[in-house]
């Protein structure tokens, strides 16, 4: 998809420069990012909720690991006691159901932090579209200002490679249309 959009840069820029002078110009989003205010902001606000999931999964994670632990534990005591013949059929019985319910319950618990994690992460990356699109479109519509201030026809972002502000004028997507029916 990049290519083809490249392409289609590379062709509309040669095409439009034929006609008459195209000015091309360049901005790094993330050297601007790193000093907008309020987009400090919002990585202040997004670092803040990844800590508390974070202190949140670590909590999970040294339960599971406790209960894992507790799990080994008693399994090898009873490896022991069988292996000693401290134990009847009944009390082995027991015994393996007893490991097997603790066993199913450390399983369970590590699904579900699985899961969590997953809920987590999509959750933060909602989050980061939802409080940075006012900081993209303030920056966008700023960037669009200048360029027509400027006269510029075209403006890249070196951070992403991707395409900013096209001015109307060279946009060719309906005449490749045209020439692919």
């Amino acid at each position: 998809m990049k290519n083809i959009l490249i392409a289609l840069f590379l062709f509309a820029v040669v095409a439009a420069s034929a006609n008459s002078q195209v000015k091309i110009a360049f901005v790094d989003s993330e050297v601007i990012i790193a000093q907008l205010p309020e987009a400090q902001d919002v990585k202040k606000k997004l670092e803040d909720l990844q800590k508390l999931y974070i202190d949140t999964i670590t909590a999970k994670e040294n339960d599971i690991k406790t209960k894992a632990d507790v799990f080994k534990s008693k399994y090898e005591d009873a490896q022991k006691q069988i292996e000693a013949g401290k134990l009847n059929a009944d009390q082995i019985k027991a015994l393996e159901s007893e490991l097997g319910m603790m066993q199913e319950e450390v399983q369970v618990l590590d699904q579900e932090l699985s899961v969590y994690k997953q809920n987590i992460q999509k959750q933060l990356y909602d989050v980061q579209l939802e409080l940075f699109k006012p900081v993209k479109e303030k920056i966008t519509k700023s960037i669009e200002a200048l360029a027509k201030e400027l006269k510029y026809n075209i403006v890249l972002d070196k951070a992403s490679d991707a395409l900013i502000y096209g001015d109307k004028e060279i946009d060719i997507t309906f005449k490749v249309l045209d020439k692919l029916k």
